[in-house]
């Protein structure tokens, strides 16, 4: 789920706390890191259980009209019962796997805020997307995922009561927020009728090295920190260190241990993966002045032998 880049901007979050914090504990940090990196799988797993959540209420309120002798809305449709015979949403109903996970973590936020889950129905009964589905008559697992990706895409994750609870709930997840989002939109475009219970919820890491590469640079970043800040000395003229932006030093000192600490990760690699985060966290201007000393230090430590680079990197 998450590339080197969401785990460079996790370890630049930590930095940043800490020095908003004014605690030097690197163990805390450590177990920061660790545990805001866990709760963006939780926020996977909420997300994807809401869906879950979502066809539950659909099938309380088809079960409900059906027992009426007064026509419902959903009496217009040719098959009431479409929604929730949705092939997609009944592999996240039936999903074991989900279910224990959700259970082991003790993730009810969905029952214990029923508001938000009749929020997205209603939402969702009244949109385009719905209506047109329930009106067409195709009948095929390829119609029923297309139409949850474009009421996750277009009715759920744009939501600003559920993005307001994520927020009031983790700070953190403003920003985890667009990338868990993203990540389930791919895993549900790859999605197949025989996909096993264990395709929904994938490892959150690669592997071992990821998390292993998260501490190593948040460690190397914040005992170097120092030295970190003498290498850019001088490179900014029309700077005092003291009126550089807090998150732009961050990145800095970051892109700077990374160039010379791994030697794994290629120069470019580098260069463009903390561009990329200025430009996102940071303004217009910091991102240009970055790239600016960036490509200095790169150029000096290549001319003074300090730039090491061997095999093939990793993003």
């Amino acid at each position: 789920m998450l590339t080197r880049r969401h785990i460079r901007v996790k370890v630049m979050q930590c930095i940043y706390a800490l020095v908003q914090s004014k605690d030097d504990s690197l163990q805390k940090q450590e177990k920061f890191l660790r545990v805001s990196i866990e709760n963006m799988y939780v926020l996977y797993l909420l997300i994807l259980s809401l869906l879950a959540e979502l066809h539950r209420l659909a099938e309380k309120h088809v079960s409900h009209a059906s027992k009426k002798y007064v026509a419902t809305e959903e009496d217009k449709y040719p098959n009431p019962e479409k929604f929730v015979k949705n092939r997609l949403l009944l592999q996240l109903v039936n999903n074991e796997v989900l279910k224990n996970e959700l259970s082991n973590r003790k993730l009810d936020n969905w029952y214990m805020n029923d508001e938000y889950v009749k929020i997205i129905h209603k939402a969702v009964i009244s949109s385009d997307i719905y209506k047109e589905y329930m009106s067409n008559g195709e009948d095929s697992y390829t119609n029923d995922r297309n139409m949850v990706i474009q009421l996750f895409k277009e009715i759920i994750a744009p939501n600003e009561k559920i993005y307001d609870y994520f927020e009031d709930d983790k700070l953190t997840w403003v920003d985890d927020f667009p990338i868990v989002n993203t990540f389930l939109v791919k895993r549900l475009k790859k999605a197949k009728p025989d996909s096993g219970d264990r395709f929904f919820l994938p490892s959150l890491l690669k592997d071992q090295e990821d998390m292993d590469f998260a501490n190593e640079l948040l460690t190397k970043t914040l005992l170097n920190d120092a030295k970190w800040e003498k290498e850019i000395e001088g490179k900014t003229p029309n700077w005092d260190n003291d009126r550089i932006a807090e998150i732009d030093s961050i990145v800095l000192k970051m892109a700077i241990c990374e160039l010379l600490n791994f030697p794994s990760i290629p120069e470019k690699v580098t260069l463009n993966e903390y561009l990329e985060i200025a430009k996102e966290y940071s303004t217009p201007k910091s991102s240009i002045f970055i790239n600016g000393v960036l490509d200095k230090l790169a150029k000096e430590y290549k001319s003074e032998g300090r730039l090491q680079k061997i095999g093939r990197g990793l993003q």
